[in-house]
């Protein structure tokens, strides 16, 4: 017999400014913990040494973690001209050298083929499988890895800021599974001058944005008390990049048993992804076909 989870059944995210040294899975523990969750999940992972948004979802906001996931995000981060690394961050070796600095225009040049649909090899230090393991784990052993191209949508990569000749900081907003660290080796090698992330941080992602995130001391401070649990916003903002349908009660009852359910009419396309509410509380997530939603994933009432 499973084992039964402790904890109170309470849903809805919670915004984190990670700070740099720690994982993504640890700061989701320290909002467990804190609120004393019984689930909870992140959307999108940061690098340890990264910062900036984690969006923590928590019990049946967990259903809407992969509408965060595929959001767009955006980032601000420094690249350290002059130097490549193994790990493309400051985290690894260094193994190449230039004394080539480019100048501003001829970076923003640089930018350029960046910038819509690209391809992108991950770094080989990432979470990326290759049969059946993590790269990382492959590179530390020491084997040289092959990791196949994959395809990212870049909106915008901006060049906001030369603190000097070493150093350029930028800003990118992506799709899904961007590594900024293959940005930055890979405008280094553009540039002929290699290139590796000295910081990075996420400054959005989906309708989450870095200043409404709380640090991890603000949430050690408010743990177990009614003060953390009103930063805790509604599980409906994880569905804010699908189109919202309202749905009869009698719909309701139906979607809640995961059968399709009645909508109203909306100019939602016959076999969208959409989401039904009732009295503006959330309900299903499903496909919409004729006056109906056929749902994937059902809330379930606390």
């Amino acid at each position: 017999m499973a084992r039964k989870r402790k904890g109170r059944d309470i849903s809805g995210w919670l915004v984190v400014d990670k700070p740099a040294g720690i994982t993504s899975t640890s700061v989701v523990n320290k909002v467990r913990w804190a609120l004393d969750a019984k689930k909870a999940g992140h959307a999108g992972t940061l690098d340890p040494e990264a910062t900036g948004v984690l969006a923590v979802a928590l019990g049946e906001a967990t259903k809407t973690v992969p509408y965060i996931t595929d959001a767009l995000k955006a980032y601000t981060f420094t690249v350290r001209l002059g130097q490549a690394t193994n790990t493309d961050d400051t985290e690894g070796e260094v193994i190449a050298e230039s004394d080539i600095r480019p100048t501003d225009a001829q970076i923003k040049e640089a930018l350029l083929p960046f910038i819509g649909d690209i391809q992108q090899v991950p770094p080989k230090f990432s979470a990326v499988k290759i049969d059946g393991q993590r790269a990382y784990k492959l590179a530390r052993d020491g084997e040289d890895v092959e990791i196949a191209p994959r395809a990212l949508w870049v909106e915008e990569l901006l060049l906001v800021d030369r603190p000097d000749e070493d150093h350029v900081t930028l800003e990118m907003t992506c799709g899904k599974g961007g590594y900024v660290r293959s940005i930055a080796r890979d405008l280094g090698a553009a540039l002929g001058c290699h290139g590796h992330v000295r910081e990075l941080r996420r400054i959005w992602s989906g309708p989450f944005e870095v200043q409404d995130g709380l640090t991890v001391e603000q949430i050690d401070a408010m743990a177990k008390t009614p003060d953390l649990d009103s930063h805790i916003r509604p599980l409906e903002q994880g569905l804010s990049e699908l189109p919202e349908l309202k749905c009869t009660p009698e719909g309701a009852v139906r979607l809640r048993n995961g059968n399709p359910g009645m909508v109203l009419a909306s100019d939602v396309e016959y076999g969208d992804d959409a989401w039904a509410s009732l009295n503006g509380e959330a309900v299903a997530v499903g496909v919409y076909k004729a006056g109906e939603l056929h749902p994937n994933r059902v809330f379930v009432k606390a």
